[in-house]
């Protein structure tokens, strides 16, 4: 008989492809065993897949969680709603994080012994940086945050570094509301919007004295005073 991927999870992933039956067979596996324990064969197994299929899908075993990573983005997403006249930024970013726990909570388990192993191989969880941070970038775009400007990369390098925070609390967290995450998000957040705001005014003001240098440079230019070409009257 054909073994079957584990219906308990298949309601984040809707298509039965063979991405997807991998993802899972990699996540149910990885709730009961460690993630160096298990190989791309015994996923392969578990998917009821062939190593053949697996190499068409993915690049290697990591890239399977930059898989996971990115359906539950496109989830969240999915379930995101527009915010109210009265909703900040930052409040939208907190409901998308939080709904981003709600998606992963089927998998809670498999994540701890995933995050267990790769806290201890700092090689391999590197690995994943890029995958977080586009995953961020991505929570922020949902909301319509301002992702351009001098700004925007530390924006998103922010807002991951808070993630990673309450992720870790979210991991131990068995409170039926989620208290302690909430509250370690809450309080992220609020400390990071204080210090983009800092942020922007230090630009603002760096950019209004770099505009005056070169205005006075372009004065300076200019011999005995004469009006740059920018100041000439039209002759048309």
């Amino acid at each position: 008989a054909e073994k079957c991927v584990p219906q308990r999870s298949m309601a984040m992933f809707e298509e039965f492809s063979r991405r997807n039956r991998a993802v899972m067979a990699a996540m149910s596996l990885a709730a009961t065993r460690d993630w160096g324990d298990f190989s791309l064969v015994d996923i392969a197994a578990e998917g009821n897949l062939t190593i053949a299929d697996l190499r068409r899908e993915f690049i290697c075993k990591n890239d399977i969680l930059r898989a996971f990573q990115a359906e539950v983005d496109a989830q969240v997403l999915a379930r995101g709603k527009p915010g109210g006249p009265d909703d900040s930024v930052r409040d939208q970013v907190f409901e998308a994080l939080m709904t981003r726990f709600e998606v992963m909570a089927p998998h809670k388990e498999a994540l701890k012994r995933i995050s267990a192993y790769l806290r201890c191989r700092p090689g391999e969880a590197s690995m994943l940086v890029c995958s977080r941070l586009i995953s961020q970038y991505w929570m922020l775009a949902g909301t319509g945050a301002k992702l351009d400007g001098p700004t925007a990369l530390v924006r998103v390098g922010g807002l991951s570094a808070v993630y990673g925070k309450a992720f870790s609390v979210w991991l131990k967290d068995d409170t039926p509301s989620l208290d302690k995450t909430m509250a370690t998000l809450d309080r992220g957040l609020k400390n990071g919007e204080r210090g983009m705001q800092s942020l922007e005014k230090a630009c603002d003001t760096v950019c209004g004295f770099l505009r005056g240098l070169k205005r006075n440079f372009e004065r300076k230019g200019q011999p005995d005073g004469r009006p740059t070409p920018e100041q000439t009257p039209s002759s048309v």
